[in-house]
């Protein structure tokens, strides 16, 4: 979405993501790009996130199973702290959903690429490369919310998936191009990683012919993690411009540099 006025201009985008925009070569580099920042998109991805979690590990996929066949059969319950949840990407909507994940009673940690900032109690939070490999080795689920940049595209990959506990599970949320498709088609397959929840893909719709729909250890949904309604964006962009009018740079607008 581009706003303008004689020589004032704004980007908007309409979703939390940006990667879409800045990698336009025609982005003219004075020209400020807003994310949009709704609550109400923090919590639709609090409750996807934690479905996804409480789904894998408390096997509700199983009972559903069992249910359809009129079994009454019970699984193993793990209390939730016992569980170690991981958050790779610490921003606005990372932050959100770790602190629903403690809330429920999940032990959590939280990577963040940058320097560490203020931390909700109940989080331990990892920072920068040389503390992903610990932050990965507690993570019996990895949730990945990372920004899209040329650093983390791709982080999803078999080197990431070798530092996971066996059988981890893993669920993006952030990009598609942040997951490496073929690498974790074979970590699946060799049992390496347990399951995958996925929400977003490189290529969307996902074609009828991709291997991910019949790979039982992989949960697809079609990038409904969650919404942002349309008179929410809207105003933000109101918003937004009305400060680029008054001389002021946006609090949503976002660093070219950093991708976000």
């Amino acid at each position: 979405m581009l706003a303008r006025m004689p020589n004032l201009q704004l980007i908007q985008s309409i979703a939390a993501g940006v990667d879409h925009i800045l990698s336009d070569p025609r982005l003219p580099p004075s020209v400020p790009v807003c994310r949009v920042v709704d609550p109400g998109m923090a919590a639709g991805m609090c409750a996807y996130v934690n479905w996804a979690v409480i789904r894998q590990q408390r096997h509700f996929d199983r009972y559903l199973t069992h249910a359809a066949k009129r079994q009454w059969q019970e699984e193993p319950i793990v209390s939730p702290r016992r569980h170690r949840v991981g958050v790779a990407g610490f921003g606005w909507l990372g932050s959100a959903c770790a602190r629903s994940l403690v809330a429920v009673g999940y032990r959590v940690r939280a990577w963040h690429r940058g320097a560490i900032r203020p931390v909700p109690s109940g989080i331990s939070v990892f920072h920068g490369q040389e503390q992903l490999g610990d932050f990965l080795a507690g993570c019996d689920t990895l949730v990945c919310l990372l920004p899209l940049t040329p650093q983390t595209r791709g982080f999803l990959d078999a080197a990431l998936f070798a530092q996971l506990p066996r059988g981890a599970h893993v669920i993006n949320v952030g990009r598609g191009d942040h997951l490496v498709e073929t690498d974790l088609l074979s970590a699946i397959a060799s049992g390496l990683i347990g399951h995958a929840t996925l929400d977003a893909f490189s290529t969307e719709p996902l074609p009828p012919d991709h291997p991910f729909w019949k790979e039982t250890r992989i949960t697809v949904t079609p990038h409904i993690a969650s919404r942002t309604d349309l008179d929410v964006i809207a105003r933000q962009a109101l918003e937004n411009f009305e400060q680029v009018r008054q001389g002021v740079r946006p609090a949503a607008s976002v660093e070219p540099s950093r991708g976000y």
